[in-house]
């Protein structure tokens, strides 16, 4: 398994990294595309939908939606706060996860929530990409998300005892979170020092930090809940030793609209 993974790893690290940040405009776009459309074939999975037609026309739809919001730039912020909305009820979702089952139940309902997991991830990523230092702010909130997800390992692994939701994923805590959350925040205080902020812009990068951070915990149980609804324990079997693309996702999905939603409030605050 562990060699699988490295495989995989040493495989996809440089495709991604080439997509992400050599890639631009209506290229990039559909990188990123091609990336949630095959989330979205894994996310029929998810909702009940086991025959290969159904899951392949779900994921027809994501990319026919996705090329309408290209063609539609305007929508985007309409999106983005739904993107938002839905994340705080998530958050709901999670916390009183298995009874809240009820409320999201139906296939059609699983299905309308991955349209709102999904897209507004990739309207925020094409946002992001074409404001000024755009290769730096992607990469800005994946370190946040890898660093949230390092620090909550080794402080969960070193001190973790009260559980973070037991009901949804059983190995995380509250302690991990903490570790998490503390990483990020020594991360940007060091890059705001580092870059010469003021005062005003490390407190807004702090604040935003942990809110990126806090959300993209919700990403990653978000999913976990769907799995262990679905009785699976990947969404497939697409990355060899990693599971499906929504696995390695599920975090970003949640911190990316909202990432790209405090990139606005900053410039129309003047922080940026």
């Amino acid at each position: 398994m562990l060699k699988q993974r490295i495989i995989t790893a040493l495989i996809l690290a440089p495709l991604a990294l080439c997509g992400f940040f050599l890639l631009e405009g209506g290229s990039f776009a559909l990188f990123i595309g091609a990336v949630v459309v095959l989330g979205g074939w894994e996310w029929a999975r998810l909702s009940g939908f086991e025959a290969q037609s159904s899951r392949i026309l779900y994921a027809v739809v994501v990319a026919a939606l996705l090329f309408l919001l290209y063609l539609l730039p305007d929508l985007a912020p309409w999106l983005l706060v739904a993107a938002l909305i839905w994340w705080l009820m998530a958050t709901w979702l999670v916390l009183t996860f298995p009874e809240s089952s009820a409320h999201w139940a139906s296939a059609i309902c699983k299905l309308v929530i991955g349209l709102l997991i999904l897209l507004p991830a990739w309207q925020g990523l094409v946002l992001i990409k074409q404001m000024p230092l755009g290769n730096w702010l992607i990469l800005s909130v994946m370190i946040l998300v890898w660093g949230a997800d390092i620090g909550a390992y080794f402080s969960g692994k070193a001190f973790g005892k009260r559980k973070l939701a037991p009901k949804v994923s059983p190995g995380k805590s509250w302690e991990g979170l903490y570790g998490g959350l503390a990483a990020c925040l020594l991360i940007t205080a060091v890059v705001g020092v580092y870059r010469g902020w003021s005062l005003g812009e490390i407190i807004f990068a702090l604040v935003s930090a942990a809110i990126v951070v806090l959300i993209s915990v919700v990403g990653d149980l978000t999913e976990s809940m769907f799995k262990r609804k679905s009785g699976v324990k990947d969404s497939s079997n697409l990355l060899p030793g990693h599971g499906g693309v929504l696995d390695r996702i599920d975090s970003l999905t949640a911190a990316i609209p909202v990432f790209a939603l405090l990139l606005w409030a900053a410039k129309d605050w003047g922080v940026m």
